[in-house]
């Protein structure tokens, strides 16, 4: 578990390098990220036939995963500070 969150840290912390800007969160979203980017990879190259039942996604399917994720959670946080609330 300790060591999913710190390749999770890694991961989501390379990705949010490759896509530089504003992004709201601290450590704890990064790391969430990055897990999250990676079941992400997981459950795509698995549908895909990439990696078979219970195998992990490599560290760059990854780094894609979460770069993806950071991409719609910028899209979604972007667009919710431009809406002016009554």
């Amino acid at each position: 578990m300790i060591w999913t969150l710190l390749v999770g840290l890694v991961v989501g912390a390379l990705a949010k390098f490759l896509m530089p800007g504003k992004d709201p969160g601290g450590i704890i979203i990064t790391m969430l990220l990055g897990v999250a980017g990676a079941l992400l990879a997981g459950f795509v190259g698995n549908q895909l036939g990439w990696y078979r039942e219970g195998d992990a996604a490599g560290f760059v399917a990854s780094v894609i995963g979460a770069v993806i994720l950071l991409a719609i959670y910028r899209a979604f946080i972007g667009r919710r500070r431009q809406i002016p609330s009554h």
